[in-house]
């Protein structure tokens, strides 16, 4: 890893299971970053902008990237996804779409919309810790991006 600070990784995902998942294999894949995890983009929404519960800089620090699922209730995936890359503050963060999404369509308009990755989630853990271990690599040591303002 470079000698940066840790990056903060925030994942949106409305399955408990899933999010716990993702976190063990961050951790298998050793990227020692700080995760935070929210259930739905109306509260992806609230984190990235600081509201309610998480108006505490320290409780929803800006994060180095952003696991969305498409489907979450409330506000799904596609529709924080548009608000996120509308918003000026914002969209510069880089998204990855972690989803058990595999329809062409869906890939297409995450795209559209300004995804940077779009990445199907694994079926087996080991699967999820080798994609966590790419997506690191390639997220924190190898991609150039805009540091953050906070």
């Amino acid at each position: 890893m470079s000698p940066r600070e840790p990056i903060t990784i925030l994942m949106a995902d409305d399955d408990p299971e899933d999010v716990m998942l993702a976190e063990d294999a961050l951790a298998e894949a050793r990227l020692a970053n700080n995760f935070y995890a929210v259930s739905d983009g109306e509260e992806l929404m609230d984190f990235l902008h600081r509201r309610g519960k998480y108006s505490d800089p320290d409780d929803a620090p800006r994060p180095g990237l952003i696991l969305l699922d498409l489907n979450m209730p409330r506000k799904n995936g596609f529709e924080a996804l548009q608000e996120l890359k509308q918003d000026t503050d914002l969209r510069q963060i880089p998204v990855v779409v972690l989803t058990t999404s595999r329809a062409e369509e869906d890939v297409y308009r995450s795209y559209d919309l300004g995804v940077n990755s779009f990445i199907s989630k694994p079926v087996s853990f080991d699967g999820l810790v080798e994609a966590m271990k790419v997506l690191g690599r390639y997220w924190f040591e190898i991609v150039a991006r805009p540091e953050s303002t906070d």
